[in-house]
């Protein structure tokens, strides 16, 4: 008998897809579109502070759908191959399990939910300035925050008392109190925030990133996953058992306009 295809092989079809659109639509504007077309297209979408500011340049449209819309369409747009290519990575990695958990329209409102409060944070820090924002990773640091509060329990993916294929996937959430207790998540937050700062701050450069890193919107995207997961999870959580509460997680053993 054979044995059974391993899960991380089998991406669900909803991260193919809108991994493939990704790469599309860069190849479209790197190929198929000349250098003016680009700048045109990329001033419809991409998000930039200055289209909410008293005085805007004529040439940034600041009428009301490009301010609405920004806040999730500048995700679809990279600055070159090597951006792309290391948010589809970190995509394939954490878009698998949340798109199991969740469906794949739940999954696509979540990722669109994490970019718009990236570009929320963004804006925040960057009111009245030009800051021109592109790339994926807001959404895909709230797919890793999202993951996080279920692929370490017990019987999850990443647990080794896992209860195999569609199960491991809705096993009842972590909640926040007890990720905060869980040293090995404690340890994850320390350095994904720590590198993001000094990424943001320019002491190291990004692989695939010349320009500046939109750290904030990483920040801004990982915080939305991780405490609005509940909002859009189908599982829904049985009271804990003594045996939960005392031990909730199993013990089972990122990433020109500023690029995030």
């Amino acid at each position: 008998m054979n044995p059974p295809r391993e899960r991380i092989f089998n991406v669900p079809g909803v991260v193919l897809a809108l991994a493939a659109l990704l790469l599309g639509i860069h190849l479209f504007l790197a190929f198929l579109l000349t250098v003016q077309q680009t700048n045109d297209l990329l001033a419809l979408f991409v998000f930039s502070p200055l289209r909410f500011a008293a005085a805007v340049p004529p040439w940034l449209p600041s009428w009301w759908g490009p301010k609405i819309w920004t806040f999730v369409s500048y995700a679809f747009f990279h600055a070159d191959l090597n951006h792309l290519f290391f948010n589809l990575v970190w995509l394939l990695a954490f878009g698998p399990p949340v798109a199991r958990r969740f469906g794949w329209q739940r999954f696509l409102v979540f990722c669109a939910a994490t970019a718009a409060a990236g570009a929320l944070a963004h804006l925040i820090l960057h009111l009245g300035e030009f800051a021109p924002m592109i790339g994926a990773s807001a959404a895909i640091s709230g797919l890793m925050a999202g993951a996080m509060r279920f692929v370490f329990q017990r019987g999850g993916p990443l647990g080794l008392l896992g209860r195999g294929e569609e199960e491991s996937y809705h096993v009842p959430a972590a909640p926040l109190p007890a990720m905060l207790r869980d040293p090995r998540i404690l340890a994850f937050l320390a350095v994904w925030f720590g590198v993001n700062i000094i990424f943001g701050m320019g002491a190291v450069s990004m692989p695939g990133t010349e320009g500046s890193v939109a750290w904030e919107a990483h920040i801004g995207g990982f915080l939305t996953g991780l405490l609005a997961f509940s909002l859009f999870d189908p599982v829904r959580n049985h009271p804990p058992t003594d045996e939960q509460e005392s031990s909730p997680i199993s013990s089972d053993d990122d990433p020109a306009a500023s690029r995030q």
